[in-house]
């Protein structure tokens, strides 16, 4: 509506009328609405990634804690197994101790909880071909999957994957007049979680593959932040047809 209308005066009679106008002349915005089931797959992932966010930023706090004391984790990982130990025998004052055996506590409670949204999203999608079919792809797990599925939903609506990139926000802004073109960054429209999910699984691609070999070269002629949305687009891509057809083509003949 904003993009068809520009008057000094707006009220509702005038917006009713240029709602009338649309209509007749077939322009007017369609949205879509999910299916129940979709709309409850959607508050299952979208849950799990806000307990995921929040679990971040209890470790976040342990970080910054152990700095207070002025100690640096001497395992890569302060949270895996040899990192745990070091955190367990790290000399702290009571205070800050008792911080971090309260922040351990906490963070111990969200993985329950964590793993199990986790179970009941694999078990609602247990039998979704294109859910299976899409982890074929590197990079692309089980989480990264469900996010995939339950935001996109119909795969139908899109009649070619430009326009899932474009609905997932990674297109560039176009605008053109006469010979003058400007394409700006990315509109960052629709999903975020999508637009998420693809550009941190193009990050985690296994080096070997066509995809990895794109997104290297992506970086090295464009920079890494152009170059990591172009390779995310390609990836999105994929996943189009993985969703559609039940099947990666490029992936049985070796280009992806």
């Amino acid at each position: 509506m904003k993009g068809f209308a520009y008057r000094r005066v707006k009220n509702d009679a005038r917006d009713a009328a240029d709602l009338a106008d649309l209509l007749r002349m077939g322009r007017l915005p369609e949205a879509y609405i999910a299916t129940p089931a979709e709309r409850e797959l959607r508050e299952l992932v979208r849950y799990r990634a806000k307990l995921v966010a929040l679990r971040s930023g209890l470790k976040a706090q342990v970080h910054a804690t152990l700095a207070k004391q002025g100690h640096l984790p001497q395992a890569s990982d302060l949270f895996g197994a040899a990192g745990m130990t070091w955190l367990r025998e790290a000399p702290l004052e009571l205070v800050f101790r008792q911080r971090i055996d309260s922040l351990l506590e906490l963070i111990d409670a969200y993985d329950g909880e964590i793993d199990l949204f986790r179970r009941m999203i694999a078990n609602r999608l247990a039998g979704h071909r294109g859910y299976r079919v899409i982890q074929q792809l590197s990079g692309v797990g089980p989480t990264f999957a469900a996010v995939f599925v339950a935001e996109i939903g119909d795969i139908g609506r899109f009649s070619r994957p430009e326009k899932l990139c474009c609905w997932a926000g990674l297109t560039p802004r176009h605008r053109e007049s006469d010979t003058t073109v400007r394409r700006g960054p990315i509109t960052k429209q629709g999903s975020k979680l999508v637009r998420w999910a693809a550009i941190e699984a193009v990050q985690h691609v296994r080096s070997g593959t066509k995809l990895a070999a794109d997104r290297s070269r992506l970086i090295t002629t464009r920079g890494r932040n152009v170059g990591v949305v172009a390779a995310a687009r390609r990836l999105l891509t994929l996943v189009y047809y993985g969703l559609r057809d039940g099947e990666i083509r490029a992936l049985a003949r070796g280009a992806a």
